[in-house]
């Protein structure tokens, strides 16, 4: 994935999966995931959400067949002030603004051999 820094796990893990960590670094939720996943030995490639966006392309892409709005990210002031949780935006619309403004993916948003993992969820992690 384009803009993608590689970052290695700490020294001495077994086997290294490797992944791609799309996040905000200064996101708590992002650096306790961040922590979690390099404990357990993945090797992180980083892409800063805010300094390299997603296309609507890439969003489309990374999204696939999912629910788009899992990738919403509910705590965002523009999610509520439009009560997007009652009122969700089209999928097209929702790929657009989050395109727009990377502040309102839900993070962190991990990509490991066909899988995704939106937010910190460690059961998620766990079968990456």
């Amino acid at each position: 994935m384009p803009g993608t820094t590689k970052k290695s796990a700490k020294s001495g893990a077994k086997a290294r999966r490797k992944v791609i960590f799309l996040q905000k670094p200064n996101c708590t939720t992002c650096r306790k995931a961040r922590k979690f996943m390099e404990r357990r030995g993945f090797q992180l490639y980083f892409r800063d959400l805010a300094k390299d966006k997603l296309s609507s392309a890439e969003l489309e892409k990374l999204i696939g067949r999912r629910d788009y709005t899992d990738f919403l990210n509910s705590r965002n002031e523009m999610f509520r002030r439009k009560k997007m949780k009652d009122n969700p935006p089209s999928r097209r619309d929702a790929i657009k603004l989050m395109a727009k403004q990377p502040n309102l993916i839900r993070r962190p948003v991990i990509v490991a051999g066909g899988r995704v993992v939106v937010g910190f969820d460690e059961n998620g992690i766990a079968h990456l």
